[in-house]
């Protein structure tokens, strides 16, 4: 879900697959949650905003660089 998110933000069509989708999804998923967990904002009562914005932004982040390599290709 994070990595459809992240497809969501960047604009424009991205020429990657659902694989890679899912797996920047993956990735950004335990990533974000590390970097959360560091900067203390990972356990918080209720939704944790913090956590789920950064593994978005990460998200974001790799969908547009594959993205872009993809297209150099």
């Amino acid at each position: 879900m994070l990595g459809v998110l992240g497809r969501l933000v960047v604009p424009g069509r991205q020429r990657i697959g659902i694989l890679w989708t899912i797996g920047i999804g993956i990735v950004a998923a335990f990533v974000g949650t590390g970097i959360a967990s560091g900067l203390d904002i990972a356990d918080t009562k209720g939704v944790d905003w913090g956590e789920w914005l950064t593994q978005i932004a990460l998200a974001t982040l790799g969908v547009a660089a594959v993205s872009e390599v993809k297209l150099r290709r």
